[in-house]
């Protein structure tokens, strides 16, 4: 059945290339999503992807999996946009007010929440045998932002390798490179990876829980209770603003930040409503009627590790 198909759409049958390839738009989605790291590059990479698969389905020679053959073409078109656009960072938001000095500039600009929405449109394909990653991690933002850190070619070999579970022969074929360069460049990947996220995964608190958490943050949050705020934050916590690179961090740092801002709100109140992002707990923030952006918290136990505010206010009716 399937090479009937495939032969009716290598004579130039669009429905049935449609009908060979639209079970993969999904997490070929996802895939350029974790390589990128944003959501508007990912949807432009999947149609080059597609688009790129139709015209070359002549060589297509069936040797490895039709779904191995479309992960091939969407990691080098990932690796191929990442190298022609020499990562341009996106433009950086004004503030209408004086922020305070930040704690650090970050560089990864570029980062983009994903809707829980499209994920579970995603069918649950058990990874490869060699999967070291599983489930909520592999789409969480901390996870999304380490991989951004790394060379797009480590990025590439760990989220193909550990993430999808092909053998370092497969990831070879797919990269156009040997397996024991695939095994070097996966070690160096994986130590880089463990930096930038930490050793330990976060502690998960259980769904009811986090539900709890995010709501006494909402709570706080459009009451200016900053106190409050600070209160859910671990002692370690990160409050972002992509794609401004300012990052605050520490219950001092973010307070400052957040005392601020409140000022120059001059008490206007603002509202939170609830979504769901990366399988995080998320709001969609309006301001005077307003969309204004995103908020994914991410959690550690009982507590708030990393507030990250995407000031996008085009991301919202993805989130809807």
């Amino acid at each position: 059945m399937i090479q009937a198909t495939l032969e009716r759409a290598r004579a130039g049958d669009g429905e049935a290339f449609r009908e060979l390839t639209e079970p993969y738009r999904g997490e070929l989605h996802l895939h350029c999503y974790r390589i990128l790291g944003s959501l508007t590059d990912a949807d432009d990479l999947v149609q080059e992807t597609l688009l790129a698969a139709w015209r070359g389905l002549d060589g297509y020679e069936g040797r490895a999996s039709l779904r191995a053959w479309l992960y091939r073409i969407a990691t080098n078109r990932c690796l191929n946009a990442i190298r022609d656009s020499k990562r341009r960072a996106p433009t950086e938001p004004v503030a209408p007010f004086t922020p305070p000095e930040p704690t650090r500039r970050d560089e990864i600009t570029w980062l983009q929440p994903y809707p829980d929405t499209l994920l579970e449109q995603i069918p649950d394909i058990d990874p490869g045998p060699e999967a070291r990653y599983h489930g909520r991690e592999t789409v969480e933002l901390a996870f999304i932002t380490a991989l951004q850190h790394l060379p797009p070619r480590q990025t590439a070999t760990l989220v193909l390798r550990d993430v999808l579970g092909y053998t370092n022969a497969e990831v070879a074929e797919m990269l156009d490179t040997t397996p024991i360069a695939v095994k070097g460049t996966l070690q160096r990947a994986r130590a880089a990876l463990d930096q930038h996220r930490g050793q330990a995964a976060p502690a998960r608190t259980d769904v009811t829980g986090e539900r709890d958490l995010a709501r006494r943050f909402a709570d706080a949050f459009t009451t200016d209770d900053i106190d409050a705020v600070v209160k859910l934050l671990t002692d370690d916590a990160w409050l972002a603003m992509p794609p401004a690179p300012q990052q605050y961090y520490g219950h001092t740092a973010i307070a400052e930040f957040l005392r601020t801002s409140a000022i120059w709100r001059a008490g206007r109140r603002f509202h939170l409503v609830p979504v769901s992002a990366n399988r995080q707990p998320a709001f969609a923030w309006y301001f005077d009627g307003t969309g204004a952006g995103l908020i994914v918290l991410s959690t550690d136990g009982d507590r708030i590790a990393r507030i990250t505010s995407f000031l996008d206010s085009t991301l919202i009716p993805r989130f809807e």
